[in-house]
């Protein structure tokens, strides 16, 4: 197997991980909002809803870029560049959920 054979595989894997991950976090970052909602009757006004949209669409992002890498695996550069912002995207989702729940927890936000 040669080594482009490989870091392909490799990437293709990646990306296998990447998508059903980014999904299950726009699920979250909507359960997130929802409870919000449920609580500002009883906490007041917040943007925490807000800014869980916001990172979700990191994660629209990554689970977009993730299936555009697995669906053209021929075209090596598009799918290398995909790879590369699916996983940024995920990344950056999920330092800002945790950064949105932590603010919320001690009521920054």
């Amino acid at each position: 197997m040669t080594a482009p054979d490989r870091e392909t595989r490799e990437q293709s894997a990646l990306s296998k991980h990447i998508l059903p991950s980014s999904g299950t976090m726009i699920g979250v970052c909507a359960t997130l909002i929802g409870l919000v909602k449920i609580m500002e009757e009883k906490i007041g006004p917040s943007r925490v809803d807000e800014y869980a949209a916001l990172a979700s669409l990191f994660f629209l992002v990554s689970a977009i870029a993730s299936y555009t890498s697995m669906r053209h695996p021929d075209r090596q550069p598009l799918s290398t560049r995909c790879e590369t912002i699916a996983d940024q995207c995920f990344l950056a989702g999920l330092v800002a959920i945790t950064v949105i729940t932590l603010f919320f927890a001690y009521e920054v936000i």
